[in-house]
């Protein structure tokens, strides 16, 4: 018996010397897991996480968070509705995000090794799908509910690089990289929204990398944590006009939630070729109410942020650094524009520069 024990022992042990590592990372990681068992990539910098409602998931990178990393001290922060100013906290003052423990090409993308996949257009009908470890070339459109995209990587030419069809819910896209080549989409060469949904749910988008799309992250409700948007491409489209570039936007009329808690946002594009905001949170096709803007990184736009108007409520603001990378102000004509402080549940509190200096809007005529 024993010689049979150790018979079984030796088999497995070969077997495990003979798959390799990435087999074994790729069995053994995690869906939800910031780094990926004997994984070489560096670990992710300090800094807060994503803080998800009971219905969505939880964020494995909250537990890391360091104050003394962190561009603000949560012990800082008064209680919501409190009219008393924040205590100051800790400050990075370094230029690069991912120095002060927000995002960059380290922290995110795809964990594991990819095999090819030339979907081409695809579109995806079965529930409960896991699409993992796929080097797509092509876009993905849900049609399914609870689909999820994780440790894979988009290479799209269509109008977006994953989309979410109306009636549909239950998308997470995390760990991918989603970008395109430029001068090959389908608007007039250029791409419009890596990530889009187009119903009524949520879509978690977490730990991507994002680059290209004019309108990158799009979305009424939805989760987006630890993301770095970057690099975002110029280009007309197809009424001859320069797009309207922006990180992450909202056009108003949600009926769920919008999270937008510890991302790497940048706007790059000049605003005389289209450039809108890191943040814009438009009142174009409804109210923009129900919004949380928390502990990001924004750069760049003619405004770092545009907050909702000013019938906009609920929306809080909070413990966001506006860089000085691409505008003095953080947008060529300022930090933020659109701010309505009269708002019922709006909260604006512990925004700074990246020199520390506090960020506050100007009154909306």
């Amino acid at each position: 018996m024993l010689a049979g024990v150790l018979l079984v022992a030796a088999l497995a042990f070969y077997q495990a010397e003979r798959t390799g590592r990435s087999e074994s990372s790729a069995a053994s990681c995690p869906d939800t897991a910031l780094e990926c068992p004997g994984e070489t990539r560096p670990p992710p910098l300090p800094g807060p996480s994503a803080e998800p409602s009971a219905s969505e998931s939880p964020s494995p990178s909250a537990s890391s968070a360091s104050p003394s990393a962190s561009p603000a001290s949560p012990s800082a922060t008064p209680p919501p509705g409190s009219s008393a100013p924040p205590e100051p906290g800790p400050v990075c003052t370094a230029n690069s995000p991912g120095a002060c423990g927000f995002p960059d090409a380290r922290t995110t993308g795809p964990r594991i090794a990819l095999q090819r996949h030339d979907t081409g257009n695809m579109s995806v009908k079965t529930d409960g799908m896991v699409i993992k470890g796929w080097d797509i070339r092509g876009s993905l459109d849900v049609y399914a509910n609870d689909v999820t995209i994780i440790d894979s990587r988009i290479t799209s030419a269509n109008w977006w690089g994953v989309n979410l069809r109306p009636g549909f819910k239950g998308l997470r896209v995390l760990h991918t990289t989603i970008t395109a080549e430029p001068g090959k989409g389908p608007d007039n060469g250029g791409v419009d929204y890596a990530v889009s949904n187009m119903g009524e749910s949520s879509v978690e988008v977490g730990w991507c990398d994002v680059s290209v799309f004019g309108n990158a992250l799009s979305m009424g409700q939805g989760n987006l944590h630890d993301n770095y948007v970057h690099d975002i491409v110029a280009f007309r489209n197809q009424g001859g006009e320069w797009q309207h570039t922006d990180a992450v936007i909202s056009g108003g009329g949600n009926k769920g939630r919008l999270t937008v808690r510890h991302n790497t946002l940048l706007n790059s594009v000049p605003v005389d070729r289209g450039a809108s905001a890191a943040v814009g949170l438009f009142a174009d096709t409804g109210v923009v109410s129900n919004v949380i803007v928390d502990n990001n990184w924004l750069a760049g736009g003619a405004y770092a942020l545009y907050g909702g108007g000013p019938g906009a409520t609920g929306i809080q603001v909070t413990d966001n650094v506006f860089s000085a990378q691409y505008h003095l102000a953080g947008g060529l004509y300022g930090a933020v524009a659109a701010w309505n402080a009269g708002g019922a549940g709006n909260v604006w509190r512990g925004n700074r520069m990246t020199d520390g200096r506090p960020v506050v809007p100007e009154p909306v005529p």
